[in-house]
Order: C-alpha cells, then structure tokens, then sequence
C-alpha cells in the first residue's frame, strides 16, 4: 500500500508540468535539474547512443567517463551488466515505473567502477534521460559488513569448536572437578567423575557447595571459597573436606566467565593424594618445610611456585597466597644486576653456589644473602630452586676483624655490583701493597730495615703502612 501512494505522489507530480503549475521550464533549467540530481546524467538516442552528458562527481571524473560520450551505453559496461542494461532502456521505453538497477564500468585502473541507474523516456523523439549515482562507497561499505560478518561466523565457529573440546574433556576427565558460581556458592556444572566421587546421583548441580561436604566440614568450605576469592595467586586454596565418611583433598581456583567469576573445584581422595608421593619424598618435602634457611621454587619466569615458611620470615609476608604468582625479583636481587648473571649462571651450568646479593621484605627492609640455585624440568617445562641464608652474621664478624679489607682476587670479584669502581681500586691497591710488604718481611726474616731497601721505601713509609694495616709490634724495632 505504501508503494503504491509513493507511486500515486509521482504521478501527481507529474501531473503538475502538465498543468503547468510550476512554470515553463526551459532547456537549460531543466538541464541544470537532471545534473544536479545525480553524480552523472546522460541522455541516450532511440538507439542508445550517449549523445550528451553531464558529470558532477570529482571521483568519476577522475576515472575518464567523459570519454564515454558517442559512444552506445552497453559499449561502457562490464560484461555481466550488459543485461541489466537492455532491461533499463527496455523499461525506460514502454514508459514504465523507473527502478534503479546496479551497473558496472569498466576503470582505467583494473577494477570496476559501481553507478546505480535510473532510466526515465524524455519526449517523443525516443530519447532516454539516465540518471546516476556513484555506488563504490556503499559497495565499499557492503564489503565490509561482508568481511565483518565472516570474521564474526569464524570466530563462532572457534568458539563452538573450543566450547566442544572442553565439554568433552569436562565429562572424560577422571580428575573431579566443578563449577561453583562465586556470588551464590552453588554449583553450577559437575563432571561425572565429580558426580561418581560424591555419589550425587547426578543431582549436584544447583546445590549449596558446602552442603556437599559433611557439618563439620561445611565451614572449612566456605572457608575455602573465600580464601580463593581473596586470594591474589591464581592457584587458589587448598583444604580437606570429609563427605559420606571420606576425606578428599579439595583445591578452588578463581576464574572469570561471561563477565561472571566462577570457582573451579577439584576433588581428590585423601588417601590417594598421601599415596602419590614415596615415602622418603615426604620426608624431605617436610624437611624443606621445617629448614632455617629460605628455599623457594618458580617457575621459568621467576614467578614463585611454592616456598617454606623460612622464605616467608624472610621477606616478611604472613601467608603462602600472598606470595605465590608473584615475581622473585620482587624480593630477591639488586634490580637489573643479579638477575642476568645468576640466570646466565644457570642456563649455562644448570645450578648456581654462594651467590651474593641482598633480599628486599615487603617493607622494603634490605639484607645481605647467599643463594644457591638449581635449574630443573618437570614434563619439559623448567622450572628453578633457590636456597636463601643470610650472611648479615658473618659479615659482621668480618666487620669486627682488624683486616676488613678483602685479601684475595676472589673477594674483591665479589665486591662488583656492591661497591663504586673507586672503592674497589683503593681496596685493591691496599691488597697488592699488603701482600708485597708481607712478602718482602718474609724474603728478610721479618727485617723492617731491609724490607723498606728491598721495596724502594724508606723506613718511615714502611712504618706508615705497616701501621696502616696493623701489622707488626711498633715497640721493638729490629736492625
């Protein structure tokens, strides 16, 4: 019905030149109508003949349409629009309703020029009035949309691929595990190794969490869902549960799906987690829990795996969540020096002795240290161990000794990274003048007289040095 009131509105309009309501329209006028309504205006001859034309389009213009004049419009389409051609001037002739139709130009560039067409009969001599409009943007703009919306099907099909692969491995894996929603705490997806392990029938779903687990055990998993929530380590909590006169070691781990956090619950049986490691393994595991110095595992990025509690008085942190997934370099190593060599150090020779540096607690506070580190692999990913001791103790001892200074090329190797270039030359000026004057009090029986000959000094300088290094009985002088 709206059509046909649009097409009725057309004809009244037309009636309107007819009745001469709009004036006497000459050549030029309506000339100037026809170009100002499209990008381009061509008038055919009964034979189809572009016999005059106007161009208002820079862009077509650019492409060298004026050249199409004299010449038959069919002439100036592509191939395939040949058709669409004889159509409109078919129509244009029969004087029926005009339709714009899409038309292709062949481009002096290589590619195709887009102009949609409206053909309308002008007069009784047979000629055809084309109006046109360049359609190359919104041909532009459909490809696009086009590209988009192949993408987005792509991207569909990624994600039902990957939701599939995860529904398999949900439901085929023999390690239990659930879904809780972390605003509810109920459960929201179970895997029937789940489902077999508590015995739910397969009824857990919708569940409170904690009601899956015995009374005197529902608050130890509430317990366990905050601490996962709160906790700042992606590898979550762990707890031990009791449901149906069992144990289960029971883990949680925060993660975020659809703009929802979800906790991801997994469920192993308390005697099979104490079986899974030999009896000696846990000793020494318990042994590392209970030694004085620090010992901490990360992974290859030096972000903290585990660590026993000496680790924690270390650099000051309470718990076990608040360190975990952090960097080592966060507390352990002068920035930007002690990482490249210690990590060079173990590449090269996959374990690192008495490495000095400093470790900084969560205070800031700093200390002197002594590392030891090992590099190793698990299923091929490395990971590294690193035993921590504090020297601030022994550094102080040889503080307290009369010959601070170090004595040997090793100690003043040790002194880089820690001291000034200027600090370490006078020290080992000061090492190579002991060691000669040592050396000369050797080779003369401890003759201060020709000590001094024997290193071109008097035996003033000598008594200065010696005094200086604290070497030597000043109250008796031997000749």
């Amino acid at each position: 019905m709206q059509k046909m009131s649009v097409w009725a509105h057309s004809d009244r309009f037309a009636m309107s030149f007819q009745r001469n309501l709009l004036g006497a329209l000459d050549a030029a006028t309506a000339g100037k109508v026809i170009a100002a309504s499209a990008d381009v205006a061509m008038v055919l001859d009964r034979e189809g003949v572009i016999r005059d034309m106007a161009v208002s389009a820079p862009e077509l213009s650019r492409e060298g349409v004026e050249a199409w004049l004299d010449k038959h419009w069919s002439d100036t389409v592509t191939q395939e629009s040949r058709l669409k051609v004889e159509e409109l001037l078919q129509e244009a002739a029969a004087d029926a309703a005009p339709r714009w139709r899409e038309v292709n130009h062949p481009s002096p560039r290589g590619d195709s020029i887009s102009v949609r067409y409206v053909a309308v009969r002008a007069g009784s001599v047979g000629h055809t009035v084309l109006m046109g409009r360049d359609n190359r943007l919104a041909t532009t703009l459909q490809q696009k949309l086009l590209q988009a919306q192949q993408s987005m099907e792509r991207d569909y099909a990624r994600l039902r691929d990957a939701e599939s692969r995860y529904r398999l491995l949900f439901r085929l894996a023999s390690e239990a595990v659930l879904i809780v929603d972390s605003g509810s705490r109920r459960v929201v997806e179970v895997n029937p190794a789940a489902d077999r392990l508590i015995g739910g029938d397969g009824a857990l779903a919708g569940r409170p969490f904690a009601r899956l687990f015995a009374v005197q055990s529902q608050e130890a998993a509430a317990a366990l869902l905050s601490v996962a929530q709160s906790a700042a380590a992606p590898s979550g909590s762990q707890a031990r549960l009791m449901s149906n006169g069992r144990e289960y070691a029971v883990s949680a781990s925060l993660f975020r799906l659809d703009r929802t956090a979800h906790f991801l619950i997994r469920l192993v049986p308390a005697e099979r987690g104490e079986a899974s490691l030999p009896e000696g393994r846990q000793k020494l595991l318990e042994a590392l829990d209970r030694m004085p110095d620090a010992f901490v595992v990360t992974d290859a990025d030096l972000g903290i795996l585990a660590m026993n509690p000496a680790f924690l008085d270390l650099v000051r942190i309470p718990t076990q969540e608040q360190a975990i997934g952090r960097s080592l370099e966060t507390y352990l190593g002068r920035p930007g020096i002690d990482r490249p060599v210690l990590m060079e150090t173990l590449r090269t020779h996959g374990a690192a002795r008495n490495f000095n540096t400093i470790v900084r607690t969560q205070f800031l506070d700093t200390e002197d240290v002594e590392v030891s580190a090992v590099a190793a692999s698990d299923n091929g990913q490395p990971f590294y161990g690193f035993s921590i001791r504090g020297v601030s103790r022994r550094d102080a001892a040889t503080a307290a000794s009369p010959l601070s200074f170090p004595r040997s090329a090793a100690d003043m190797s040790e002194l880089v990274g820690r001291a000034s270039l200027k600090e370490i030359v006078r020290d080992t000026t000061d090492l190579v003048e002991r060691l000669c004057i040592e050396a000369a009090l050797q080779l003369t029986g401890d003759n201060r007289a020709s000590a001094a000959e024997l290193l071109g000094l008097s035996r003033q300088s000598l008594y200065s040095k010696l005094h200086r290094f604290g070497m030597g009985n000043f109250d008796s002088e031997p000749v």
